[in-house]
């Protein structure tokens, strides 16, 4: 499982955990702060990855066949 996927399975937890025990629960305070650490992760990974050349030109030319992307 990658880091998208963690996070996305932690906000499904947060809510998940919200809606049962109340949004002003200790549990949910948890399940969000989970949430937020993953993503604060995911933010340092990617300020510590210099962009490549391919990654300048596909931000600079977003409509481009190669800037393309898709969901897994």
């Amino acid at each position: 499982m990658n880091l998208k996927d963690e996070i996305q399975s932690a906000i499904d937890e947060a809510h998940a955990v919200s809606e049962k025990m109340g949004a002003n629960s200790k549990e949910s305070a948890v399940a969000w702060d989970t949430v937020e650490e993953l993503q604060a992760e995911a933010a340092h990974q990617q300020a510590n990855h210099p962009k490549t050349a391919f990654e300048d030109y596909c931000n600079e030319n977003p409509d481009t066949v190669e800037a393309r992307t898709y969901d897994d």
